[in-house]
C-alpha cells in the first residue's frame, strides 16, 4: 500500500494519546501471530509493510493463497513491545478481513466445478484495492476495479436510454481497450445485445432453467461462441452448483466481499 494510505490507517487506529502501549516499559520482545481457525491466507504483505513500519521484524512461511490451519503460526515477530503492540490491531485487521474473503471466495470456486468466479463492486469504500487482491488470493476473479475498467450497461441505463440506444452509445464512445457487458433479464435481449456486438452479456436475477434455455438460444443463432456469459444475482454456496452447470463463463457473487465473515487471527506475545 502507498505511505499515505499506511499512515492514514495508522493515525485511525491509534490517536493522539495512545496511554495503552506507553504505559508497557518497551523492552524486546517475541511474538507470534496465529490463527484459531482453518483458511485461506490473505493480507500478508500489508501485515509485513505494517510491521516494517513499526520496526518489527517478522518472518513467515506463508503467501497469499497458502492454506492455513487452526493454531498455525503466520507470523514470527521480534521487536520492542511498545511497536508490537502498537501495529498488532492494525495488522491483525488486515490480515483477519482480507483472509476472509479469500476463504469463503475459494469455497465459491471449488463449487463451480471449473466456472470462474468473480466479484463486485460491492467493497468498502476506501478498501476495494485489498478486498479485490483477497478475492484473487482465494482463486477468484477481480472483476473491474472501477467503472473506467470496462463498460457495464445496467439496468437503470437501459431505463433512461433503452437497450440499443445504450450498446451503440458506448461502442461510439469506449477505446477499443473498454469491454462493452450488458445486463438482460430475458432470453430476447440477451439475443439483441449479442446481434448487437457487446463483448459481455449478464444473466442478471434469473434462474438456471432461464440461462440454460438462452445459452442454447443463442447457440442457435450462431452467437454463443463470441461472447462471455456471466450470471449473477442471488447466487450462493447453496445453489452455485447449479448456476455453474448451465454453461455460463463467469459467476460473479457480491457476497465474496460483503458478507464474508473475517478469518479469527490472534497475537500473543511469547
Amino acid at each position: 500500500m502507498l505511505l499515505t494510505e499506511l499512515e492514514h490507517f495508522i493515525e485511525e487506529d491509534i490517536g493522539y494519546n495512545d496511554v495503552s502501549c506507553i504505559i508497557v516499559p518497551d523492552c524486546k520482545m517475541q511474538a507470534e501471530v496465529i490463527s484459531k481457525e482453518d483458511g485461506i491466507a490473505a493480507g500478508l504483505a500489508e501485515a509485513t509493510q505494517i510491521f516494517e513500519y513499526f520496526e518489527v521484524f517478522s518472518t513467515t512461511d506463508l503467501t497469499d493463497g497458502s492454506a492455513i490451519r487452526k493454531n498455525d503460526v503466520i507470523f514470527a515477530l521480534e521487536g520492542g513491545a511498545r511497536p508490537i503492540l502498537r501495529a498488532e490491531r492494525l495488522a491483525l485487521n488486515f490480515l483477519g478481513r482480507m483472509s476472509g474473503i479469500a476463504t469463503l471466495t475459494k469455497r465459491y470456486v471449488e463449487k463451480a466445478n471449473g466456472t470462474r468466479i468473480a466479484c463486485t463492486r460491492k467493497t468498502t469504500p476506501g478498501f476495494r484495492k485489498f478486498e479485490k487482491k483477497a478475492v484473487i488470493a482465494g482463486g477468484g476473479d477481480p472483476h473491474r476495479f472501477n467503472l473506467s475498467d470496462a463498460v457495464l450497461i445496467k439496468d437503470n441505463h437501459i431505463a433512461v436510454m433503452g437497450l440499443e440506444k445504450a450498446i451503440k452509445a458506448a461502442q461510439s464512445t469506449a477505446s477499443f481497450t473498454q469491454k462493452i457487458e450488458i445486463e438482460v433479464e430475458d432470453a430476447e435481449s440477451a439475443i439483441r445485445a449479442a446481434r448487437l456486438g457487446v463483448d459481455i452479456i449478464m444473466f442478471d436475477n434469473m434462474a438456471p432453467d432461464e440461462i440454460e434455455k438462452t445459452i442454447g438460444s443463442l447457440a442457435e443463432e450462431g452467437l454463443r461462441d463470441r461472447i462471455v456469459l456471466e450470471a449473477s444475482g442471488g447466487i450462493t454456496l447453496d445453489n452455485i452448483s447449479d448456476y455453474a452447470g448451465t454453461g455460463v463463463d463467469v459467476i460473479s457473487a457480491g457476497a465474496l466481499t460483503h458478507s464474508s465473515n473475517w478469518l479469527d487471527v490472534c497475537l500473543r506475545i511469547k
